[in-house]
């Protein structure tokens, strides 16, 4: 039997399905899941975002950097001063007071959220301006060191980020809609990007930088408006992990932070947002499902003390596997469709592709 292939107004429709099987799922978890289950599905969603981001530079562009956990803070930090209460940054700068142009500065949530992301975007780009004229392992060992430059300013801006003791208190600010909403919004924007010209030639220079530039594409600043984007989806994930978190200090953005996520894409597929999807939410699950690896083991035969630390030997190896066996991941550079599904059975044949295709 010929398949028919997905007109537009079937593939509205099931647009329209998912979004609504989206709400449904989200008012279900909302209604039915324990505050823990809820804090992991939340942060499933937050991972989302920042694979996606990371994997929009890493993966679609081709520059390897290492510098996310700086964006993070500089997102997370930004949104924070900006949503606390006079009151409550009174409470946390006990040592030092704060900055006085910022005591009394208290803004919504969503106008601070864009704040934070437009701030860590404009220091993505005074830090991809000079960066980016380097290539690979440069390219990643130059970032990694911009990382660590923030981290190390930040736990010294004691008027402004309270220094090493960080800031608490934070209203909790990252509810299920707003984390799932934003995924969703990222979503639904990194693929109109991929789907654009700027898309092609984000890819265009991943492929063969010199051929792109020989199209005529400006190879520069193609990369620094990538590294921008990045920048700015990264800092919106910190902020929405400050309010999840409800408590940050600079020690949370460490340069494993970075890695977190990288661990992320690379399982998921560099070059795939449906893979970095995936990923985002089986990593998030399992990494607090193998917690008790961490604690003491009984194993009949003989017991070990608790270890800090196993499950990430764990992931790890994991990591090793992906790249001995299966370099492109779990999805490669491929990505979900109706079509696939249909091809696979979870729709109807009429869905599907035509015969040769």
């Amino acid at each position: 039997m010929s398949f028919f292939p997905l007109n537009k107004k079937n593939r509205r429709l099931l647009n329209a399905a998912g979004i609504l099987l989206l709400v449904v799922l989200l008012t279900g978890a909302n209604a039915f899941l324990d505050p823990f289950s809820m804090q992991i599905f939340k942060l499933c969603a937050i991972n989302i975002i920042l694979a996606l981001s990371l994997n929009l530079l890493n993966g679609f562009t081709g520059l390897f950097s290492l510098g996310h956990a700086g964006f993070m803070s500089i997102g997370a930090f930004s949104c924070a001063l900006l949503t606390m209460t006079a009151d409550q940054k009174q409470m946390n700068f006990f040592l030092k007071p704060i900055e006085p142009f910022l005591a009394h500065i208290t803004i919504p949530f969503l106008p601070a959220l864009i704040i934070a992301g437009l701030i860590a975007a404009f220091f993505g780009f005074l830090i991809g301006a000079p960066v980016l004229r380097l290539r690979d392992d440069y390219l990643a060992i130059a970032t990694l060191g911009f990382s660590e430059i923030i981290r190390v300013v930040f736990t010294n801006l004691q008027t402004i980020t309270n220094g090493s003791l960080g800031l608490k208190g934070l209203p909790r600010f990252t509810t299920m809609w707003w984390a799932w909403g934003t995924a969703a919004f990222t979503v639904v924007f990194i693929v109109a990007l991929i789907k654009s010209s700027y898309g092609r030639a984000f890819k265009a220079i991943r492929d063969n930088e010199i051929a792109a530039e020989a199209m005529g594409i400006n190879v520069f600043n193609m990369k620094l408006l990538s590294f921008v984007l990045s920048a700015f989806f990264a800092g919106v994930g910190g902020a929405l992990l400050a309010h999840h978190l409800t408590t940050i200090d600079p020690k949370q953005f460490m340069f494993l932070k970075t890695f977190d996520i990288l661990l992320i894409v690379v399982l998921g597929g560099i070059g795939s947002i449906s893979g970095s999807i995936i990923s985002a939410i089986v990593v998030t699950i399992l990494m607090e499902a193998l917690r008790f690896l961490d604690g003491p083991l009984n194993f009949i035969v003989f017991q070990t003390t608790g270890v800090p630390g196993i499950r990430m030997v764990v992931f790890s190896i994991l990591l090793m596997a992906v790249i001995l066996f299966r370099q492109q991941g779990l999805m490669g550079r491929r990505e979900l469709s109706w079509e696939l599904f249909a091809d696979i059975g979870l729709l109807p044949r009429r869905f599907g592709r035509r015969k040769g295709e």
